[in-house]
C-alpha cells in the first residue's frame, strides 16, 4: 500500500491529504457543473442559472470548516460549490434547473438555486436578498437557548448589506452573543453597481464595528485561508464568545446570471485579469507543489467530474415534469368538505 504523503506545515494540521484533495475535487466538481448550466441555458434547454463561478474558494473553505450535517447553514442564490460540499448532488441540481419532478428544495415549485434540505440542516430562503440574516440569527438563538454546540453560518453577497435585515440580523446576533457567522462574498458587483457606489468604507468588515461583533476580511480566491478564518469563528462560536462577521473579497467571472449582460458596467480587461486569480487554478497550484496531486491524479478528476456532470444532465432531461396540480399542493389550504 502507498501511503499519500503528509501536507506541508503550512497547511492547516487538521486536514489529511485526503481532506485536501477532498476540498479541490468539489471545487472542480462545482465549476465543471456550473459551465454545463450555462451552456444548457444558452442551448435553451434551461431558462434560468446563476453562477458559483469565482467563488468555489470562498464556499468550499466555509463549507469544511464546519461540522457537516451538524450546524445550521443558510445559503443563498449563489452557493452551489456550498451545498456540494455539504452534500447536495449534480442530479438534484440538474433537477431545479430543469424543473423536473422529484426536485428536492420544493418539488420544482421554486427558481433554481434557491437551495435546502432538511438531512443537511440546510434552510430555505426566499428570494428577497438579505432576507435569511434575521432567519439565521433566529436559528442561533435557538441553538444557545438549547445549550447545544451547534453554529448558524449565512451567507450574502456584498449588496446585501444595503439591506435593513441585515442591520437587524447582525445587531440581534451581538447583542445576545448568539453562535452566528455571517459570510460576506464580496464579488465587486451588486448586479451591475460596483461596491463603492454602495458604501463609504473600503470593506464590509469594517461596519462590524457598530455591531459590537469582530469583522474579519479574508482573501476569498484562497480556499484555505478562508477555511482557516470560518473555522475560527465557528470555533468561537461554540466556547460561547458570540458571532463573526467575515468578509472573503472574491470575484464573480461570468455575468450575474443568465439574464444579465456584464459587458454594459465591467470591461473585458478587467474580467481577465480577476481570472488570473482562479481559485481553482491556484489551489490546485499548491497541491501539485506540495506532491499531493499528480498530473494523472488531475486528469482522472477532470474525468470523473465531466462524467458526473453528463449523468446528472441525462437523469435530468429523462425525468417527468411535475402535475400541473401539483403546482398547488402545500400552498393552498385543502377546500373544507361540505
Amino acid at each position: 500500500m502507498t501511503l499519500a504523503p503528509a501536507p506541508p506545515a503550512d497547511f492547516p494540521a487538521e486536514l489529511s491529504s485526503a481532506d485536501l484533495l477532498e476540498m479541490y475535487w468539489q471545487m472542480l466538481r462545482s465549476r465543471r457543473l456550473d459551465e454545463r448550466a450555462w451552456t444548457l441555458h444558452r442551448q435553451g434547454k434551461i431558462v434560468f442559472h446563476i453562477s458559483a463561478m469565482g467563488h468555489e474558494g470562498t464556499q468550499v473553505g466555509a463549507a469544511f470548516a464546519l461540522r457537516r450535517g451538524h450546524d445550521y447553514v443558510v445559503p443563498y442564490y449563489r452557493d452551489l460549490a456550498l451545498l456540494l460540499a455539504l452534500g447536495f448532488t449534480p442530479q438534484a441540481f440538474m433537477f431545479g434547473l430543469f424543473g423536473k419532478q422529484g426536485e428536492p428544495t420544493s418539488g420544482a415549485r421554486q427558481m433554481p438555486s434557491h437551495w435546502s434540505d432538511r438531512a443537511m440542516n440546510v434552510v430555505s430562503t426566499s428570494s428577497p436578498v438579505a432576507t435569511q440574516i434575521p432567519h439565521a440569527a433566529g436559528l442561533a438563538l435557538a441553538m444557545k437557548l438549547r445549550g447545544d454546540d451547534r453554529v448558524a453560518l449565512t451567507c450574502i453577497g456584498e449588496g446585501s448589506t444595503s439591506q435593513g435585515e441585515w442591520y437587524e440580523g447582525l445587531n440581534w446576533a451581538a447583542v445576545h452573543q448568539l453562535p452566528f457567522i455571517c459570510l460576506v462574498q464580496n464579488n465587486v458587483y451588486a448586479i451591475s453597481v460596483p461596491m463603492d457606489q454602495q458604501m463609504r468604507v473600503p470593506n464590509v468588515a469594517d461596519r462590524a464595528a457598530a455591531f459590537g461583533l469582530p469583522g474579519v476580511v479574508v482573501d476569498g480566491n484562497d480556499v484555505l485561508a478562508v477555511y482557516r478564518v470560518v473555522k475560527a469563528a465557528a470555533d468561537r462560536a461554540r466556547r460561547g464568545d458570540g458571532p463573526t462577521l467575515v468578509e472573503a473579497k472574491t470575484y464573480r467571472v461570468v455575468p450575474h446570471s443568465s439574464d444579465d449582460d456584464d459587458r454594459s458596467y465591467r470591461t473585458r480587461a478587467e474580467v481577465e485579469a480577476w481570472k488570473q486569480r482562479d481559485p481553482i487554478v491556484r489551489f490546485r497550484a499548491e497541491l501539485e507543489a506540495a506532491g499531493l496531486l499528480s498530473a494523472a491524479e488531475q486528469a482522472a478528476l477532470e474525468a470523473r467530474a465531466v462524467a458526473e456532470v453528463d449523468a446528472a444532465v441525462q437523469f435530468a432531461q429523462a425525468a417527468p415534469y411535475p402535475a400541473v396540480a401539483h403546482a398547488a399542493e402545500g400552498v393552498y389550504a385543502p377546500p373544507e368538505a361540505d
